[in-house]
């Protein structure tokens, strides 16, 4: 009687922990290497804060104007990381069939937003750490007691923005997206609260403006490092924002044109 032969089994897939980080690692590797998206994502904001730091233009409000320009640059950082620059990518990722594929390995369709969202983070942090440190350079004084707040500020201003970006870019078709994104990082950049402080707005567009992830996010910011208060109304309108746009994009998100 013949031994039946040794059952072979094909490879295995890393753990989900290990596929999510690799796939983190990739995405961030992507937009570190993508010149425009570095233009964006770092130089951008260095060249805005200088302009702020050397000019009077725009007014910021009462208080040292550095102080008051860090915080908006940080929360420019978020918004072009968190919501344009995703946004666009994902819109050309499904429209090239790539969130599709990825969405049918072992990575998963939830192992893959969970990887995008990581990588957004990681930026944000490289993000941070260069313009805090030219900030500091210039004369930057925050107050270091906020850091905390800044950070829960940060992070829920990421998932509301990541959470927005994902409504965009999976419903909208690729060049769309690439228009509307722009066209809402300049608007928002203009008169969103996020580098000029709402209360430096004109009075009609206060309440309008006050409600808006960016300016939650720049207030928020502002509060935390230039008085190490936490604003619990800009947690409150963030996370609403996020709620909204989550449970919008789970229904509306299309991972193929």
């Amino acid at each position: 009687m013949t031994a039946e032969p040794p059952a072979t089994t094909g490879p295995r897939s890393a753990p989900a922990l290990q596929r999510v980080a690799a796939q983190a690692r990739f995405e961030t590797l992507a937009v570190l290497r993508n010149g425009e998206q570095l233009l964006v994502s770092i130089l951008l904001p260095a060249m805005l804060l200088l302009g702020l730091a050397y000019t009077s233009v725009p007014p910021l409000g009462p208080g040292r104007r550095i102080d008051i320009a860090v915080p908006g640059v940080l929360a420019l950082c978020v918004l072009s990381s968190a919501f344009t620059g995703q946004a666009i990518a994902t819109g050309f990722d499904r429209r090239y069939g790539v969130l599709r594929l990825l969405g049918s390995t072992p990575l998963g369709r939830r192992g893959l937003l969970a990887a995008k969202s990581l990588a957004v983070l990681t930026v944000v942090a490289l993000q941070f750490a260069a313009v805090g440190a030219l900030g500091l350079a210039l004369g930057w004084e925050p107050d270091w007691g906020g850091i905390p707040a800044a950070v829960a500020t940060t992070l829920l201003g990421t998932f509301a923005l990541v959470a927005l970006a994902l409504l965009l870019g999976g419903t909208l078709r690729a060049e769309g997206v690439l228009a509307l994104a722009n066209l809402v990082w300049v608007a928002l950049l203009a008169v969103g609260g996020v580098i000029v402080p709402v209360s430096q707005l004109p009075e009609a567009l206060q309440p309008v403006v006050s409600a808006l992830p960016s300016a939650a996010l720049g207030e928020g910011l502002r509060a935390a490092l230039g008085s190490g208060q936490a604003s619990v109304t800009a947690w409150l309108v963030l996370l609403a924002w996020a709620a909204a746009a989550s449970a919008l994009a789970s229904r509306l998100f299309r991972w193929s044109d």
